[in-house]
């Protein structure tokens, strides 16, 4: 049976490409508002279009999760590329979305039963860093020691904020829930709690090293395995390598960004190794061998056939960059050049007027062309 295609998510939400996030983030709530099961009770094709919303908002509101869509589409969501990828399933906002939405217009749903909810777990924020490798270092692969800084638990107060020998306190504004509600007409707008940040607790004596945050930044050294093949643009994924969350939500993750420098001689596409080699007029005419360099530092030898033209290429089986997250080896193709000498010696001029008299003297383009 034919596999069907899944929806494009940005047709999904009505909007362009090119959409901001706060355009995603507007074109999102009036779909979610137009088919929420609340509003469509017993309609099953609103109650699916409500969850391809859900999934289209999941993955373009995320900018690592957007990013790889962009480049790869559906696929790149289904952890294409080994590296773990990402998973367009569930995402932890959209029920706070609705909370302040549509709870209380809706009695239930998404926000309507969470008034006296525990504060939710929140996960921390995703970093990114780049880091830079010579088309060498991409060829083998290598592991590149980081050092990078990111939002961890307070080491004084073990992260509750308060100062050693004291304890948080239910928040008496929002009595432990992490958000308000207030009333304007007909739409009731849920908040987080300005006075306990959504934690649904207060300190009474802050912690001195971190001011009652709970939280501080904290210097990370971490070594990161890039695999041999990688190609500029492609994006390591280091679980849990991120900001730390809010209630117990956990870490983020970090996201590093090969880039890969141009090489002096050699040029790349995909997988293959394009380098120029410059070969003698002899050679060209009668054929021969020359030695060529590879990415591995060695030599190889390369036959040159009898009548080779300017600008053809010859290619070498094997010898270009490894096939990321796939068995073999791309191929090292030879464009070859040939040799003018800009300054002959008296005796290459004289080879070279018998060669021009053998083969007929100057010829005519337009006369060879038209046989004028």
């Amino acid at each position: 049976m034919p596999t069907t295609m899944k929806e494009d998510y940005y047709q999904i939400l009505g909007i362009e490409r090119t959409a901001s996030e706060v355009e995603i983030k507007s074109a999102f709530r009036k779909q979610a508002m137009k088919y929420h099961p609340d509003r469509n009770p017993g309609n099953k094709e609103a109650e699916e279009q409500f969850k391809k919303v859900n999934e289209a908002f999941s993955v373009l509101s995320d900018p690592q999760k957007k990013q790889m869509y962009d480049q790869y589409g559906h696929e790149g969501l289904n952890g294409a590329g080994g590296f773990g990828g990402f998973n367009a399933s569930g995402f932890g906002d959209i029920g706070d979305i609705f909370g302040s939405m549509f709870g209380d217009i809706f009695g239930g749903g998404f926000g309507g039963g969470r008034r006296n909810a525990a504060p939710r777990a929140r996960r921390g924020e995703d970093l990114k860093l780049d880091v830079t490798l010579t088309l060498e270092e991409a060829f083998s692969g290598k592991e590149v020691p980081v050092e990078y800084t990111r939002l961890d638990n307070c080491s004084t107060c073990d992260g509750s904020g308060a100062a050693p020998g004291s304890a948080r306190k239910t928040c008496r504004s929002c009595g432990g829930s992490g958000t308000v509600t207030y009333s304007q007409g007909f739409f009731s707008m849920r908040q987080v709690c300005p006075d306990c940040g959504g934690r649904g607790t207060v300190v009474e004596k802050p912690c001195s090293a971190c001011r009652g945050s709970g939280t501080k930044r904290v210097k990370e050294n971490i070594t990161v395995k890039v695999p041999s093949g990688v190609r500029s643009g492609i994006t390591l994924r280091v679980s849990n390598g991120g900001d730390i969350g809010t209630n117990g939500g956990g870490f983020g993750d970090l996201y590093v960004e090969v880039h890969v420098k141009e090489h002096k001689i050699f040029r790349r596409d995909g997988d293959d190794l394009i380098l120029d080699a410059q070969i003698t007029y002899p050679q060209a005419v009668l054929g021969g061998s020359i030695k060529v360099p590879t990415i591995e530092g060695k030599e190889i030898e390369v036959e040159i056939p009898k009548g080779t033209q300017f600008g053809e290429v010859l290619k070498m089986q094997g010898n270009g960059m490894p096939k990321l997250g796939k068995k073999g080896f791309g191929d090292l193709l030879i464009n070859v050049k040939i040799e003018v000498p800009k300054k002959p010696t008296a005796r290459q001029k004289e080879l070279l007027e018998e060669l021009a008299k053998e083969t007929g003297g100057k010829k005519s383009f337009f006369k060879d062309l038209f046989g004028k």
